[in-house]
């Protein structure tokens, strides 16, 4: 199989990720797809024709494999690779959007196509979601298809046609086991991975709006500060007090009190 189309979707999403996206792409590169194509392929190659029984009944041996397998490990990986690593997509065809909408309008719409912001936000948000949703379901259909994430070396098996119960070995029990614990803690690493970088996002960005909500506020209280005006002219000093709904009142404050002497004395 040709990995080639899955490695360019990877590296395009990569110039758009943080720093924690950027460790999950290295991961699902070097320890899942890499080790997948080099080693893992070939330890599941034939594994029908390894699959033994003790009896040399017609059919027995495919149906006891169809039972015990019913699909193969190594194709389930395989889907499971490609299912959690294609929600990147929807990232780097939000950024092809928004560069055509800029082409087709002719003028500059965004700081940079590429800025996380706005509906490109949103977009990588979803694809998080869509990846740890497979991570998870995959780790549960592991687990129901193949009761666990054991490999036995041997299973026994009465289904029909066999004529009884018999023995059935799997081939490389031991290395198989090394390989679906690896799948395991892989998919748990990329879970953790894609929790930890939804939560700093969502926290990083509600920080970011408290504070955006915080400096409307303090704009609109100066706006309102700059309504009130003290006024003195000759003589009087006049303080006008604003009302949000109410007309202007205006308070007369005398040059000097009035005294309790009598008139003969205050013309003196």
């Amino acid at each position: 199989m040709s990995w080639g189309f899955l490695q360019d979707i990877l590296s395009g999403v990569n110039k758009y990720s943080t720093g924690i996206g950027r460790i999950w792409l290295a991961i699902v590169f070097i320890f899942r797809l890499l080790v997948y194509v080099v080693a893992a392929e070939n330890v599941w190659k034939n594994e029908l024709k390894e699959f033994e029984c003790n009896i040399r009944q017609p059919g027995c041996e495919n149906v006891c494999f169809d039972h015990f397998f019913p699909i193969s490990q190594i194709r389930l990986w395989a889907l499971q690779l490609i299912m959690v690593s294609t929600p990147s997509l929807l990232v780097v065809l939000h950024v092809a959007y928004r560069e055509s909408r800029e082409k087709r309008h002719k003028k500059k719409l965004y700081k940079s196509p590429g800025s996380m912001n706005g509906g490109l936000l949103c977009t990588y948000l979803i694809s998080l979601i869509f990846k740890t949703g497979f991570e998870i379901g995959f780790l549960v259909l592991f687990y129901k298809l193949y009761g666990g994430f054991n490999m036995p070396r041997l299973v026994k098996c009465d289904m029909r046609p066999c004529p009884n119960t018999v023995d059935c070995y799997i081939s490389k029990p031991t290395e198989k086991k090394v390989f679906l614990y690896f799948v395991v803690v892989t998919s748990c690493l990329c879970i953790v991975l894609n929790v930890s970088e939804l939560s700093y996002l969502i926290f990083k960005y509600s920080i970011k709006c408290c504070l955006e909500i915080y400096d409307k506020k303090v704009q609109t209280m100066k706006s309102e500060c700059q309504k009130l005006k003290y006024v003195e002219p000759d003589g009087i000093a006049s303080t006008t007090l604003f009302h949000s709904n109410a007309s202007p009142v205006l308070v007369h404050i005398p040059d000097k009190p009035e005294s309790n002497l009598p008139t003969d004395l205050r013309e003196g």
